[in-house]
């Protein structure tokens, strides 16, 4: 059975114990064994960073370009294999597992050309023979911990910008899809990365985790995860000494809004697509699907229809729109949210059957939920899975106030031909991400990523705003 160590300090190094990486559609095949580290080798790969820091965050920016540039042909030249190994440990379907592979690749070759583009400024002081220079440098060591629904474009959207403006990286990856973040690892330290820069360490997240989180040399934590999760962090990150700055992204609860006017065809696959597609396991999922009384009634027909259609099966078998569930434990929650609409009151219209397959899996027929309010807990609480649930409502302005009524605001839909209500919705949700007449889930990797209220906390990932979280400003002041 193949074995896969940390990377620490430029070598790859083994762990005394090691956990078997299972695959969801196929719980016969072990993938293989991946170490588990512990704090030890937590404090040992900060310790590494912390000594790689001054020379690789001074280093030439071409350097950092024909790293990152390297790693990026070879991610885009070897996706079909990338998307394989994704989609075997994670679930979702094998084209979904290519396409975020490439997403991958596409987000290393962005953030290469970054290396080349950091600016400053020089302005003149308002005091008489001064200068003023602004400039960015890096922060220092990164701590991130990366989860299992995204398990190499997450990765890819955390370490490429950190790398491109000079910052040292500590990163664990979720323990259920290791493989995907040990293979991306693998291909930077290829790519000719110093010894140090980037540092892998696989283990339990009370354990591994918490050791980053806690470490004095750490200079900043990105956490992408539960909001219970985000919030200990920040709080630990305010805590420590010194401070730590920290970028959270902690999940949705999304609503689609569908008008009378809207392209039944349109607004069913923007449903279909955004709240089960990957099995619905994405923090931008939509699911709330907020329909006005209008076309109600054709609209869930409709999606039915659509949804019976759908294949749930192995996730590396073509034909396939659905894989399992990640594993056994969120089988379960997705179980228990389904028995808690019913118990609420809303309708079990379609789905939420346990499925057998020709292999054991954790397979879950998609649920769709009728008859909702948006006081029901599962049109507040994530479920992060196949569940959605829709919530008939009057007007435009009661989808607008029912899409707003949210502890979350990461992304919201709306399917509509009027150009008024589209253009009000962009202004009026409450959310970081709007989309018009397009599913809520499926984001750009050249933008801003993030949401508002419960979703996110901090700067903004990707595209170039990212250099908010892993830069930091200096301003100096010259006597001419």
């Amino acid at each position: 059975m193949p074995v896969f160590q940390n990377l620490i300090g430029g070598e790859w190094v083994a762990a005394s114990s090691a956990s078997r990486n299972i695959n969801p559609s196929n719980t016969n095949d072990v993938i293989g064994e991946f170490a588990q580290g512990s704090a030890v080798e937590a404090d040992r790969a900060v310790a590494a960073a912390k000594a790689a820091f001054p020379e690789w965050s001074r280093s030439n920016p071409q350097m950092r370009y024909d790293i990152l540039k390297k790693a990026s042909d070879e991610i885009l030249a070897r996706k079909d294999e990338l998307g394989r190994i994704l989609s075997r440990e994670e679930g979702k379907t094998l084209a979904e597992g290519i396409g975020e592979a490439a997403r991958a690749g596409q987000i290393f070759a962005f953030f290469a050309g970054e290396a080349l583009r950091l600016t400053g400024e020089t302005v003149p002081s308002v005091r008489p023979g001064v200068g003023v220079e602004m400039t960015r440098e890096a922060i220092g060591v990164v701590g991130m911990i990366t989860p299992w629904n995204f398990p190499i474009a997450i990765p890819a959207w955390k370490i490429a910008p950190a790398l491109a403006w000079g910052n040292t990286i500590v990163i664990k990856p979720a323990d259920l899809v290791p493989h995907s973040v040990w293979a991306l690892c693998d291909i930077l330290d290829r790519a000719g990365l110093p010894k140090g820069v980037l540092n892998l360490v696989m283990g339990r997240g009370s354990v591994v985790g918490q050791a980053i989180i806690d470490h004095k040399d750490v200079a900043a934590i990105s956490f992408t995860g539960s909001v219970g999760t985000g919030r200990r962090i920040a709080a630990a990150c305010v805590a420590s000494v010194p401070m730590k700055k920290v970028q959270l992204e902690m999940g949705g609860k999304n609503p689609l809004v569908v008008l009378d006017d809207a392209d039944l065809k349109t607004a069913v696959e923007c449903a279909a697509n955004g709240a089960f597609f990957s099995t619905g396991q994405r923090c931008t999922a939509s699911s709330r699907l907020i329909v006005t009384e209008g076309i109600h009634d054709a609209f869930v027909a409709a999606l039915t229809e659509r949804l019976q259609g759908l294949v749930v099966d192995d996730a590396l078998k073509a034909g396939t729109h659905i894989g399992p569930v990640v594993d056994q434990s969120q089988l379960d929650q997705d179980e228990s949210y389904i028995d808690i609409g019913r118990k609420e009151g809303a309708k079990l219209h379609w789905g939420g059957e346990r499925l057998n397959r020709e292999n054991p899996g954790f397979y879950l027929q998609p649920a769709l939920f009728t008859e909702c309010t948006n006081a029901m807990r599962i049109s507040r609480e994530e479920v992060f899975g196949p569940v959605a649930g829709v919530i008939r409502v009057k007007s435009y302005d009661e989808a607008l106030a029912v899409a707003n009524d949210t502890d979350f605001g990461l992304s919201a839909g709306i399917c509509t031909a009027n150009l008024k209500y589209a253009s009000h919705f962009k202004r009026n949700s409450e959310a970081g991400m709007v989309m018009v007449n397009l599913p809520t889930a499926g984001v750009d990797y050249h933008v801003p990523f993030g949401g508002r209220k419960g979703s996110s906390y901090g700067p903004r990932e990707q595209g170039a705003y990212a250099k908010e979280f892993y830069t930091t400003v200096k301003t100096a002041y010259t006597l001419a």
